[in-house]
């Protein structure tokens, strides 16, 4: 178990990890709290609806929650996004973001910085899956975006 790398290319952890995250997602539930910043997502093609919130303590990311209805692609890709990015630097996060974006379209990437998130390697090779893998992705980077505009 010395090379990570290699445990993230077998599609059964991979599998195995995308079901631990939905069946046990990670920062899961809604905070009531004027601090957070909320963005709400929906999918015109299939349940996804759900509300990401983001907590910053100046430049840095507090917490980040979510909570609705979803699928399992966008439950896991959205728990295993808030693992990563909590405790980084705004700056830290969109360069995260940003990797899991070339990667979901099949571009060259740093998979060292996307951890377990690289489990969704292959979704570009379902359209249809696009969307569940990148609905929570793209709330928080819209919010990172608001955050920055509100200093």
């Amino acid at each position: 178990m010395s090379d990570n790398s290699n445990l993230l290319n077998d599609p059964n952890i991979l599998r195995e990890l995308v079901l631990d995250h939905y069946k046990f997602p990670h920062n899961h539930g809604l905070i009531e709290g004027k601090n957070y910043l909320s963005r709400h997502m929906a999918s015109d093609s299939c349940i996804d609806d759900i509300t990401v919130q983001l907590d910053l303590d100046g430049d840095t990311i507090k917490d980040v929650r979510f909570d609705g209805i979803a699928c399992t692609i966008s439950t896991a890709s959205t728990s295993m996004m808030s693992d990563l990015l909590i405790g980084k630097t705004i700056a830290e996060a969109k360069e995260i973001i940003d990797e899991y974006f070339k990667m979901i379209d099949n571009k060259a990437y740093d998979e060292t910085k996307l951890q377990e998130a690289v489990a969704f390697k292959n979704v570009y090779k379902q359209a249809n899956r696009i969307k569940c893998a990148t609905i929570g992705w793209s709330a928080m980077k819209e919010m990172l975006e608001e955050g920055q505009e509100d200093k």
